[in-house]
């Protein structure tokens, strides 16, 4: 019951704030920091202090695996040079550079301890960075480093730790236990996994495999750590290929609750995390005040470690910028970055509650233990509060492309045009079986109608009015609140049993949330009215289709094009293409006529282009490419 009556005024705090902040556009992670620490001080409140097994063994686990599940191995691995030397180097560089500066500031301070400390304020948070990135949409080359470097970069600092509380800080003794501790944390990840995978593909049931997933980061975590390897790393290895690999492990309806389910987790968790860090600062100043140092010199080192742990990130990434951020072997499309991809990545190495947790592996005999506990809380607080405040101001100062969204819904029209492809050639091997029912061409017609959504997304000539498939989702949406009305009156009077009532909610509820819903619609309608002036890139390579080799890319639209064929018939278009051939505007597939097409058909010119404000792509008819 103690522990019960911690709990929910926590997470009402939690879900009450992080609900504002969404509401309000306010960073959650820093006000959530800042009411933690004002509750700290409140003298009602009782004291709270996070221990080394609650973080080590109870917070970071999920949230380690819930990163995993999300982060794309083909990026991770297409990325894994400059995630290793932010995750190994970098750390492992601060560490010592902090060490250098706080040893001589301390009296009496060991060298081992010095290397605690630096190992301790080493690793940027594995949440603050890139939950901060998402928000401002940084590009994701950039979140993709960082998500990599936070998964990876609490493996070397731990083990950097432990080896500087036991005493040795030599380079050959820390590059063995590293070794060590990460060749057996990939092994115990590879045999998680392999466990896991085995398990999934015997088990069908949702709730089953849901379990097992909330049960795998905790297995790992405790195997690795009970053979002295890392927990991190196998934690890390085993969400990563789990995620990878979950469209041919796990079922639809798994991989749906799964997702659900580990959204839930990872919203609660990482809100709590900062909550926790604010509400450690009354008990950390209080042992501080204790402290035989003068303020002053306290107040002094503090700010010397903050300003290593800041300064040392910016001085190893531009020492190494060419070979962290420029492209992977065999990338000859992307250009190498510029100083201000380098500076950015720089500033987003806040620190966060692993820091803490860390800081109390130090033992509480070493010398001036309150002040290193103090310099992990203050550079903590420091980083997330200097750090997470400035980098949006520093992304729009520098004007880092944010990730467009027009360009996102250019890319899924695309894929969804190949993987339709795909689905379509199947039904073809069955047009000459008997079809009484006319089966095929129904389900032709609900992949053309999913196709024609994905389209309309890239915008239209009048933003204001509803495309075919708004139309049919504020419809369709319309229908089914008045059918689940219905099945609740028909619930109330007790005639059907519960479970039939419960299984036909459940179908409404899985229909509703197929539906292509508005909201995405309106944010690329957005970015598109206030940036008419820039063009879509299409994601696609043009190699191998010669038509959009020949094709002009930068042919001229009218500003007043029309589908003379619409206004002729008096009929309405939805998206306008033009001929690259004759110059000639149609209307798209959505609209009622498919003038485009048919012009296409009774021509044979191969390639539109789209005749959208601040649209360039070009689509070729012939081999059903974007270029």
């Amino acid at each position: 019951m103690h522990v019960a009556l911690a709990l929910v005024p926590l997470l009402i705090v939690v879900v009450a704030v992080s609900g504002l902040c969404r509401r309000y556009e306010l960073p959650a992670p820093l006000v959530l920091i800042a009411v933690g620490i004002v509750g700290s001080l409140l003298p009602f409140l009782g004291e709270v202090r996070l221990t080394e097994e609650i973080v080590l063994v109870g917070l970071l686990p999920p949230l380690l695996y819930a990163a995993a599940l999300q982060t794309s191995l083909v990026d991770f691995n297409a990325n894994r040079t400059p995630i290793l030397l932010l995750s190994v180097g970098l750390v492992a560089f601060t560490t010592v550079g902090v060490a250098l500066v706080v040893h001589p500031l301390l009296p009496g301070l060991s060298w081992p301890a010095a290397f605690a400390i630096g190992a301790v304020v080493a690793p940027p948070d594995a949440v603050a960075a890139t939950a901060i990135a998402r928000r401002i949409g940084l590009p994701r080359r950039i979140v993709t480093v960082l998500e990599g470097e936070s998964l990876l970069n609490d493996a070397t600092a731990l083990v950097a730790l432990r080896t500087a509380i036991v005493g040795s800080t030599g380079v050959v003794v820390l590059g063995l236990d590293f070794a060590l501790a990460a060749g057996g944390g990939v092994a115990v990840g590879l045999a998680a996994y392999a466990l896991v995978a085995f398990v999934r593909r015997q088990v069908t049931d949702p709730v089953l495999d849901t379990s097992v997933s909330l049960l795998t980061p905790f297995a790992a975590y405790v195997v690795a750590e009970e053979i002295h390897a890392s927990g991190v790393l196998a934690v890390v290895v085993a969400g990563l290929l789990l995620g990878h690999n979950a469209p041919v492990l796990q079922t639809a309806s798994s991989r749906i609750s799964e997702r659900l389910n580990w959204r839930t987790i990872s919203f609660l968790l990482e809100n709590t995390v900062f909550l926790l860090i604010g509400l450690q600062a009354r008990w950390i100043f209080a042992e501080v005040g204790n402290s035989t140092l003068s303020l002053g010199r306290i107040v002094g080192v503090c700010a010397a470690a903050i300003a290593a742990t800041v300064l040392l990130r910016p001085i190893w990434i531009f020492a190494f910028r060419l070979v962290l951020l420029a492209p992977t072997r065999g990338e000859t499309s992307r250009p190498v970055p510029s100083w201000k991809t380098a500076a950015i990545t720089s500033w987003a190495g806040m620190r966060g509650v692993v820091t803490l947790a860390a800081a109390f592996v130090i033992p509480e005999d070493v010398e001036h233990r309150e002040v290193l506990l103090l310099i992990a809380f203050t550079v903590t607080a420091a980083t997330l509060f200097g750090q997470g405040l400035t980098l949006p101001w520093l992304a729009r100062r520098l004007q880092v492309p944010a990730p467009d969204p027009r360009q996102d819904a250019l890319a899924r029209a695309t894929l969804f045009q190949d993987a339709s492809a795909a689905g379509l050639a199947v039904l073809d091997e069955h047009a000459g079986e008997e079809d009484p029912y006319d089966t095929v061409a129904a389900l032709r017609r609900r992949t053309e109608q999913r196709d024609f959504a994905a389209w309309e997304r890239l915008g239209r000539t009048a933003p204001d009015t509803e495309a075919p498939s708004e139309v049919y989702a504020r419809l369709r949406l319309e229908m089914l609140q008045a059918e689940r009305r219905r099945v609740l009156e028909v619930r109330d009077t007790g005639r059907v049993p519960h479970e039939v009532v419960e299984d036909v909610l459940h179908a409404l509820d899985v229909e509703e949330s197929m539906l292509d819903l508005a909201d995405r619609q309106d944010r690329v309608r957005e970015d598109l009215v206030g940036n008419a002036a820039t063009g879509v890139v299409a994601p696609s390579p043009t190699t191998g289709c010669a038509h959009l080799h020949e094709a002009p890319v930068d042919a001229a639209v009218p500003e007043d094009a029309v589908c003379t064929d619409c206004v002729a018939e008096g009929t309405t278009w939805v998206h306008l293409r033009m001929c690259l051939a004759c110059g000639r505007v149609g209307c798209c597939d959505s609209s009622p006529r498919r003038h485009s097409t048919m012009h296409h058909q009774q021509t044979g010119h191969p390639v539109v282009r789209s005749a959208e404000p601040g649209e360039t792509w070009r689509w070729c008819f012939v081999d059903q490419l974007v270029g």
